[in-house]
């Protein structure tokens, strides 16, 4: 170890910005630096004194870094011990010298100096510890530790109690916890470098989604097959039920990216049936991508500040993904929907990033299928352009007398354009008009249309049986004979 001197020689030389080719640090030295001369280099420039170097060393490894045990744990010195085993023991990380250089991207010389100052700053001044290894000593060694998300999740859970138990509507630490977590988040990126803000429609590789429908009356089901697009896209407001991302009475639309995964979310029972109708969307929508936000990373230096509450948010982000799809039991869905109901709300109100929507693997169907949610906003279907005074009925009956399976048949009966009797409306059929109310909601809706529906892509499931994916674990009983007690 270094005497005081020394180190007092060490903490008094000067590192330029050139000679640090980690750019965080090396942009901090050239803009808060003081012109001297670069022991290293021999060159005049904005510089550090080592001392200073050391200090934000010292934090960085604090935050970022985790020194390593110096000798074996019990089990491995077990199997150090055991003449059988073939394990070799090899202390984890770098030399702290290396680890150093390595981090600031400084010469072995610098990163040595360095380490000499720290090493000396953490000497150990109690007789009983002397052979307990100190930080940054010469044979110290050091790894990267990954960031922890237990604050993150600590928070999310005081959120999720503050929703089902405090207040549901107007929680101001529910807001700060959600503008926390999804403030900025347009500017992180998946490993893959995919967007966790993903556009999907017109252009994209996600133009169309599918929507299902349970119906156990047949009644309905014919409805919904001649009109489609009100019946099949998002329902108006009184019939709303509550779900996964909305809560009762708000419309959201529900579709996924294959046919069979749409029907595999709505669950429905065995003797119902179940309309499937294919929509396009029609404009682009930004959708939050929780299969990138699965796999998010915060680049940055180790030497910023906040680096590390970046880590720690996006290491808890990688989870949110599965805390926000985890299945979730038919009798708590009315409280465990809450968290996800209020996270919904808040991305759809947000003006930066604008967000219209989520998508998310399916946890109902097996494979690559992805679910949609788009929000209110951007859930409203175009209607079908039918003329005025067209008629549409569902014919339902067998294809023919030696086939029992059935016929769905639309028809849409246009009036003929040609018969001005037909299409003339009196002068009282528009007054009548003008004060009537509108049964169409639609009609005054504002909100930009995303969907359109394909008529032709509509089809009926008949639900025969449902099959039920399981893994099974034996139940093992064993005899246990008590001892009789002396008592």
């Amino acid at each position: 170890m270094q005497s005081f001197q020394g180190v007092e020689a060490l903490r008094s030389r000067y590192l330029c910005y050139r000679c640090v080719d980690e750019s965080f640090l090396s942009n901090r030295i050239r803009q808060e630096g003081q012109r001297h001369r670069c022991f290293y280099c021999k060159t005049r420039r904005q510089c550090f004194a080592l001392e200073e170097v050391s200090e934000i060393v010292k934090k960085a490894f604090e935050q970022h870094y985790v020194h390593t045990p110096q000798n074996p744990d019990a089990f491995e010195a077990s199997l150090l011990g055991d003449r059988d085993s073939s394990f070799v023991w090899y202390r984890r990380g770098d030399p702290a010298s290396d680890a150093i250089a390595n981090a600031a991207q400084i010469s072995q010389l610098a990163a040595s100096d360095v380490q000499a100052i720290l090493e000396y700053e953490n000497r150990n001044f109690r007789p009983g510890d002397a052979e307990e290894e100190t930080e940054f000593a010469d044979d110290s060694h050091y790894e990267e530790k990954a960031a922890s998300n237990h604050a993150w999740r600590a928070e999310w859970m005081n959120f999720v109690r503050s929703l089902k138990t405090e207040s549901r509507f107007f929680s101001h630490e529910a807001a700060s916890h959600l503008e926390s977590v999804f403030v900025g988040i347009e500017r992180l990126k998946s490993h893959d470098g995919r967007p966790i803000i993903t556009t999907a429609g017109p252009g994209t590789k996600l133009k169309k989604l599918y929507r299902a429908r349970v119906f156990q009356s047949q009644s309905r089901l014919e409805d919904a097959i001649a009109h489609p697009d009100s019946h099949l896209g998002s329902p108006p407001a009184e019939n709303a039920s509550a779900g996964r991302m909305n809560a009762r009475g708000i419309s959201v639309f529900y579709g996924a990216s294959k046919a069979d995964a749409a029907i595999a979310e709505v669950r429905p029972p065995v003797g119902s049936y179940v309309a499937v109708a294919r929509f396009e969307i029609i404009r682009p929508v930004r959708l939050l991508d929780l299969t990138a936000l699965n796999d998010v990373r915060d680049g940055g230096s180790i030497f910023d500040p906040t680096m590390i509450s970046r880590l720690e948010r996006a290491t808890f982000l990688r989870t949110l993904g599965e805390l926000i799809t985890r299945p979730v039991m038919p009798d708590d869905e009315a409280f465990d929907y809450l968290p996800t109901q209020a996270i919904a709300d808040f991305l759809a109100a947000l003006r930066e990033p604008v967000v219209d929507g989520i998508v998310f693997p399916s946890v109902q169907a097996a494979g690559s299928a992805l679910n949609v949610v788009l929000f209110h906003k951007a859930a409203r279907a175009e209607s079908i352009d039918l003329p005025d005074g067209t008629k549409v009925k569902t014919w339902v009956g067998p294809t023919d007398e030696d086939n029992n399976e059935p016929d769905y048949t639309v028809y849409v009966e246009t009036p003929d354009t040609q018969s001005t009797e037909a299409s003339k409306k009196s002068d009282l059929d528009d007054f009548v008009d003008l004060f009537a109310p509108s049964i169409d909601e639609r009609v005054h809706d504002a909100r930009t249309i995303s969907l359109r529906v394909d008529t032709k892509s509509v089809t009926v499931h008949h639900v025969s049986r449902v099959k039920v994916m399981t893994r099974e674990f034996k139940v093992n009983r064993r005899k246990v004979v008590q001892p009789v007690s002396d008592i």
